[in-house]
């Protein structure tokens, strides 16, 4: 996932796990040149919702081992990471990495939703649990989507 490289970058960068947040913004920005200061901020607010980074004592911490990331030389992360993504597509992405062809996991979880009665949220977490992914961070996403709903 590229969110992922992006994110790891500043941390492999610097041989660490833990940064301030003005070092990961300089990394990004103007030793990397891939986002303004205010993307590679926005980016922070992105990684941090979606449980790849923490913050700690004024500090970034990274929510997985950046050292176990592959960022490939001629990587240059796109603007739409920072755009904020529904579950379905952080659900998709996660099934899409461990080697699904993304037309076939769409494909599957459209006919559980329709089998089951339930948003695609919800069908695409149950999906991905059945196939043996953890997305355990996106159940409460999921549930929240049901009982909105329900309320509607």
């Amino acid at each position: 996932m590229s969110l992922r490289v992006a994110v790891a970058t500043p941390f492999r960068q610097n041989g660490t796990s833990r940064l301030e947040e003005s070092e990961f913004v300089v990394s990004l920005s103007l030793d990397r040149g891939w986002f303004s200061p205010d993307q590679a901020k926005r980016l922070i607010d992105v990684a941090t919702r979606e449980g790849l980074l923490e913050h700690a004592d004024d500090e970034l911490v990274a929510a997985f081992d950046p050292s176990e990331v592959t960022v490939p030389e001629e990587f240059v992360p796109d603007e739409d990471l920072l755009r904020e993504r529904s579950a379905f597509e952080r659900v998709l992405d996660a099934l899409v990495a461990e080697g699904m062809e993304k037309h076939e996991a769409v494909g599957a979880i459209n006919s559980l939703q329709d089998e089951l009665g339930v948003t695609i949220e919800a069908a695409a977490v149950i999906y991905a649990r059945r196939e043996g992914i953890d997305v355990a961070e996106l159940v409460p996403i999921a549930k929240s989507a049901l009982t909105a709903d329900e309320a509607g």
